[in-house]
């Protein structure tokens, strides 16, 4: 039993962690990434295993957060989480792209007139095309006109899928672009290669604001994109822009054990640098500010990973496991005295067959028929019998018996004795020995 309770905790403490990943949309880049982490933990015996579930976006990502059907979801950090969540890690860093197009030629040889569009500020009364159709991007680029003097109100916004990004830059009534994605990101390339080609070449709007923007709202941070980010020859930009960024992260509720949250965050850098060989943009996976004044806390399982705090498993259960021992040997204790106590009666008994035994010894020298001996050669049996009963139940021990066993053979010495002077023939008979 001993082995069976050994062996079968041990499999428990052992067993790989089984954690449930929300993730979408279906064939992006988050998605791929966190199928291949899925593929590289369980390839490389993690102790921890990935089951991931597939969604149509952040949104949905963070309402199976909310509803308890994922243990982690892959969401951007501006998304309005439910309570108590906590960030795992971060994936990558998404920066705001704004961009206007210069014009393209006319058909008629004549040159087209050349966006009015120079800056932030000159958005007004014109309309933005915003690339994806996820509500906290245009919440983003609200915010960016509020810090930048202008009156979100006065700038027009359409929202685009990918795959409607040809057709958002053929409308003639888009005035500009914006996008949130990663500097490398193909889609916002793609976006601003084909505004060249088909509205002429891109004027870059810079967030001059981006760092009050992130002091006053501090899920967002100020970024630079770099000059050639996106093509260099010709170089777009072809300078440094400040703009703003927003983390995409991995994020867990606080009820998520901090063991499997640690045992996870453990695993995640432990892969990264195999992971990068099949997916580059593994690189820029990150560890999350673990400061109490972080705009999104880290989950304290990520953050005891990170600042080196993790506990050990006897520093986790030494106090249970010292307290099971002293409470084993209080039982222990107290079950033996419960013991002794309820096999009193049989002591007492064990004590009187004694001495019943040593009072016999004396009524041997006295009887004169063998029908008499052999009377109290069976009473003798009988508490020997008795005798050894009480000693399997435990109500006497060894040091007894053997008081017993001395007592036992003086008796039967006595009437081997007596036999021989009832008979009158104790030169001829051998002398009986107990055993």
């Amino acid at each position: 039993m001993i082995f069976a309770a050994i062996a079968g905790t041990a499999l428990l403490l052992w067993r790989p962690t089984t954690l449930r990943i929300a993730v979408g949309p279906p064939g992006s880049d988050d998605q791929k990434l966190i199928q291949e982490l899925a593929q590289s933990f369980a390839n490389e015996g993690s102790p921890v295993r990935l089951t991931v579930l597939s969604t149509a976006g952040a949104v949905e990502s963070v309402g199976l957060l909310g509803t308890g059907e994922t243990d982690m979801a892959v969401v951007r950090a501006d998304e309005e989480m439910p309570k108590g969540t906590g960030a795992v890690a971060i994936l990558r860093k998404n920066v705001v792209v704004l961009w206007a197009p210069s014009g393209a030629a006319r058909k008629d040889g004549k040159k087209a007139s050349k966006s009015k569009i120079k800056e932030i500020g000159d958005l007004a009364g014109h309309r933005v095309g915003v690339v994806g159709r996820t509500p906290v991007n245009v919440t983003l680029l609200r915010v960016i006109l509020t810090e930048s003097g202008v009156n979100p109100d006065k700038v027009a916004v359409s929202q685009f899928s990918i795959s409607q990004i040809a057709e958002m830059l053929r409308d003639p009534l888009i005035d500009a672009f914006m996008t949130v994605g990663p500097l490398d990101s193909r889609i916002t390339t793609e976006a601003i290669t084909s505004t060249a080609r088909v509205r002429g070449e891109p004027t870059f709007l810079a967030i001059d604001v981006s760092e009050a923007l992130a002091h006053k709202h501090p899920l967002y941070e100020a970024e630079e994109i770099p000059g050639s980010s996106f093509t260099s020859s010709p170089a777009r930009p072809d300078d440094t822009v400040e703009t703003v960024g927003v983390n995409h992260l991995i994020v867990a509720p606080r009820s998520l054990s901090d063991s499997a949250v640690g045992a996870f965050t453990r695993a995640l850098f432990s892969v990264r640098p195999s992971l990068a060989r099949e997916v580059p943009g593994a690189l820029k996976i990150e560890k999350p500010d673990t400061d109490k004044d972080a705009a999104i806390l880290a989950h304290p399982g990520a953050a005891a990973y990170i600042d080196g705090t993790e506990r050990t498993f006897l520093d986790k259960y030494s106090d249970y496991i010292w307290g099971g021992i002293l409470l084993l040997s209080v039982l222990g204790s107290g079950s033996a005295w419960l013991r002794h106590y309820l096999k009193r009666d049989e002591r007492r008994l064990n004590t009187l067959h004694r001495d019943k035994l040593l009072d016999a010894i004396a009524q041997v020298r006295n009887i004169e028929s063998m029908e008499q001996l052999d009377a109290l050669q069976r009473e003798a049996d009988d508490i020997l019998r008795e005798t050894l009963q009480y000693f399997d139940d435990g109500a006497i021990e060894e040091g007894d018996l053997s008081a017993y066993s001395l007592v036992l053979e003086q008796f039967h010495h006595a009437v081997v004795d007596r036999r021989d002077v009832i008979s009158g023939t104790a030169a001829d008979l051998p002398r009986m020995r107990a055993r």
